[in-house]
């Protein structure tokens, strides 16, 4: 046991639990259930989902062991605090790839299933839990629990996007992607406006099994809406390996203030979108493609000391044109764009998480600088846009969306409040549920 101070990935707010447990293994005991408890990977949550002030955290960071790795039939079993990075530098060389990854490689496999995290590819696959074969899940009554779709069914998909709170988890297992290459074969579109959008979409995500667009937020008037759409496909194995080198910057000190402002802000997004992108395919390595802000360590400082907020939603595919020009147009006004700003398709298959965020429909994720009041205001403004629209927040991003926002994107939370373990809690939880 140790006491500790830490900070999420948007560090706009400090957690300060009364005492961090380091298991020395998976088969490790909870030690202390005299406090409220929740179990933590590499912080990269952007609010206070992954904070427990006041209680007990399980820090994972020694649960870093393979357990399996089944090459003929890509099956890998792994203790849950090792990131994706150990598992693609393992399974790579051995032609397999994880069927669903998030824009970092530094997430673990137990944050991703807790937050069951989506990627480019979700128009196609689905979310991380779709890959999940099982899990090992710690209750705080000391039971261990094999979790499965056959074995104990109603708390394996309370778990998957069950943000933690259903218990520790301790080791997973997962179904990996056959691949030929290290390679991925990408290109590039340029849209002028949400209309051109739509209409790339509709063709290149039925021909492409990963898409994703950025969108310039700081962009007025005629410009509103522009972007560029990026595809991916795994190269074959006529694509010899590709040479890399995974260099790595790193912001090594935290400034005073923030860095992104509006005139950065407008010199970014116009650089970004003149870059010269081209439909012509061309091979690149899968870190560039997938993991482009993993470059650059500690990126997150370069929004000062106040830190930023990341705000993602998605709305029904039934009308989101409207909604997301209504969405960008408040931002505009608003001044407060952002530079990594990310529009992308949820497609209809679902993992069957009762907390799983992903959804149906269109989902956009933008970085936000925080200033204070200012923030606040167009987030409540951008609330009551999405609650009218049916759509919906991700707690993995979240750290001050309201109980009823909350409440109103998870419509399956009264069947999931059934399997919270009594002494698993957070920041998060007490926060939407209004409980100190």
């Amino acid at each position: 046991m140790q006491n500790n101070i830490y900070y999420s990935w948007g560090r706009t707010t400090k957690c300060e639990p009364s005492a961090v447990y380091f298991p020395d293994n998976r088969d490790s005991q909870l030690c202390d259930t005299s406090h409220n408890i929740l179990s933590i990977g590499n912080l990269r949550s952007y609010g206070d989902s992954c904070y427990n002030s006041g209680g007990l955290v399980i820090n994972n960071k020694n649960l870093r062991n393979f357990i399996a790795f089944d090459q003929e039939n890509g099956l890998l079993t792994a203790e849950s605090g090792v990131s994706f990075e150990e598992i693609l530098q393992l399974t790579v060389n051995c032609g397999w790839f994880v069927n669903v990854t998030p824009g970092t490689r530094f997430v673990t496999l137990g944050g991703a299933v807790a937050n069951d995290v989506h990627g480019k590819n979700h128009h196609k696959d689905g979310s991380f839990g779709c890959f999940v074969i099982a899990f090992e899940l710690v209750r705080s009554d000391g039971s261990r629990q094999i979790c499965s779709k056959e074995t104990n069914t109603e708390l394996f998909y309370a778990t998957i996007g069950g943000l933690g709170l259903t218990g520790w988890i301790t080791w997973v297992q997962i179904k990996l992607l056959k691949i030929q290459s290290d390679a991925i074969i990408t290109s590039g579109y340029k849209f002028a406006t949400l209309d051109e959008y739509f209409q790339l979409n509709t063709r290149l995500e039925k021909q492409n099994k990963y898409t994703v667009s950025w969108i310039d937020c700081a962009a007025r008037g005629k410009n509103l809406g522009r972007g560029i759409y990026f595809v991916g496909e795994h190269a074959g194995m006529q694509n010899d390996n590709i040479i890399h080198k995974s260099s790595r910057l790193s912001i090594p000190i935290t400034p005073p203030v923030s860095l992104i402002n509006k005139l950065s802000l407008k010199i970014f997004n116009c650089a970004y979108y003149r870059q010269a992108v081209s439909e012509v395919p061309k091979i690149q390595h899968y870190e560039k493609f997938f993991y482009p802000l993993d470059r650059i360590l500690h990126w997150n400082r370069i929004y000062g000391k106040k830190g930023f907020y990341q705000y993602q939603c998605v709305v029904p595919n039934a009308g989101a044109k409207d909604v997301m020009g209504e969405i960008l147009q408040q931002i505009s006004k608003s001044g407060l764009g952002s530079f990594l700003a990310v529009l992308k398709t949820f497609g209809s298959k679902h993992s069957g998480g009762l907390m799983s965020f992903p959804r149906e429909g269109l989902t956009l994720a933008l970085d936000f600088t925080n200033s204070g009041n200012n923030t606040n205001k167009l987030f409540k403004r951008l609330d009551e846009i999405i609650f009218a629209a049916g759509g919906a927040l991700y707690p993995a991003k979240d750290g001050r969306m309201s109980q009823a926002m909350f409440e109103h994107s998870f419509p399956n939370l009264n069947e999931f409040i059934k399997y919270i373990d009594p002494k698993f809690s957070s920041d998060l939880w007490r926060r939407i549920r209004n409980e100190k």
